[in-house]
């Protein structure tokens, strides 16, 4: 029966999300429940790709990111795959109108994982649209299927709050990226002598990313607006502990919240929500 290999697939793809990331698999279940399976395929085709670039270092990545790239389309245009992951994305692209424009810039971007090691401001740009803000567009889509003017109006902030979510990332795993994959993301810091200057920089780019991403969680409706509100606060919380500290420490040190920090920021975060006070 196809429902029951469905259901399997957008399982798959749920379990894929909870191995992998407690904070976002957390998020994703105070979305309304009409929501999450969607999200939980989107997830896990993402990761699906990222493993390819950042794990399979012992295989051909290259042709693996084409052969991924063009299995993805096929599933598309069939409606179905035998690899699960793929089966419960092409369900929610097919579903839901997402563009194919989305898919393409984040897939160009996981090529760019395998060629670029530095990157320039233009090139960097282009790297966190396809790695982070489609990915969240993709994700808006879904909450927004049918109220295109509605989706419109939110796709800037949408699209902030990927790029400050990819630049946290950036800033706390600038040591892993560099030293175990050779890659600089940002283009203004020399990582051989990373001065509080530069951190500082960063940073504020970072906060202003989040305060206009602000504006748009507030416009979300409810049934989505706490999950990513969750995730907004979590980030924010990462940049300030990473504003704390030195830049010595970030090239020691991977920051993370604990698990206490995490249910007193849901606690409070909860209370503001149930009050309107987002």
């Amino acid at each position: 029966m196809i429902e029951l290999y469905d259901r399997n697939a957008f399982e798959c793809s749920k379990v894929t999300a909870q191995n992998y990331s407690t904070s976002f698999s957390f998020g994703i279940r105070l979305f309304h429940e009409k929501y999450r399976p969607a999200i939980y395929a989107i997830y896990g085709y993402v990761r699906f790709a990222d493993e390819i670039v950042d794990t399979f270092h012992e295989q051909k990545q290259k042709q693996l990111i084409k052969k991924f790239r063009k299995r993805t389309y096929q599933a598309i245009e069939n409606g179905f795959s035998s690899n699960p992951i793929l089966h419960s994305f092409q369900k929610v692209v097919n579903e839901n109108c997402i563009d194919f424009q989305f898919i393409e810039a984040f897939l160009d971007s996981m090529e760019m994982d395998l060629t670029n090691n530095e990157y320039s401001r233009e090139e960097l740009q282009k790297y966190i649209y396809g790695s982070a803000e489609v990915v969240g567009l993709m994700c808006l889509r879904v909450f927004y299927q049918h109220r295109h003017k509605e989706f419109d109006e939110l796709v800037h902030p949408a699209r902030k709050l990927g790029e400050a979510f990819q630049k946290v990332n950036f800033l706390r795993d600038i040591r892993a990226d560099y030293m175990g994959r050779g890659r600089v993301y940002f283009p203004d810091i020399d990582i051989e002598n990373f001065t509080e200057e530069q951190k500082r920089k960063v940073e504020k780019e970072i906060a202003a990313d989040f305060a206009e991403a602000k504006v748009g969680v507030k416009k979300l409706h409810k049934d989505v607006q706490m999950g990513v509100y969750m995730a907004y606060i979590y980030y924010l919380e990462l940049l300030k502990r990473i504003r704390r500290t030195t830049p010595e420490n970030i090239m020691n040190k991977r920051y993370r919240v604990s698990n206490f920090k995490k249910l007193m920021l849901f606690i409070s975060s909860w209370i503001r929500f149930k009050l309107g006070k987002i």
